[in-house]
């Protein structure tokens, strides 16, 4: 499974799914489908969003679980 963080993005920089999926191109559906983890990013998806956030995808996407907001704040 690959883990990610649309969402966390997308609600921080106050977007929509439609707005999202309007810069990336894709059915503001997938943006939900992604972001519950129903459906996984192509290769060329990922590497939109990843542009499209200005974050590397490493910060988006993993094959591990991220670690908890709260557990990262707890440990500084």
């Amino acid at each position: 499974m690959v883990h990610n963080r649309i969402k966390l993005f997308r609600t921080a920089k106050g977007l929509s799914r439609q707005q999202v999926a309007d810069a990336v191109g894709v059915n503001f559906q997938t943006i939900g489908y992604l972001e519950r983890g129903d459906y996984n990013a192509s290769l060329e998806l990922a590497l939109k969003l990843s542009e499209f956030f200005e974050a590397p995808i490493e910060q988006l996407f993993s094959l591990e679980p991220f670690p908890s907001l709260t557990d990262q704040l707890n440990m500084q």
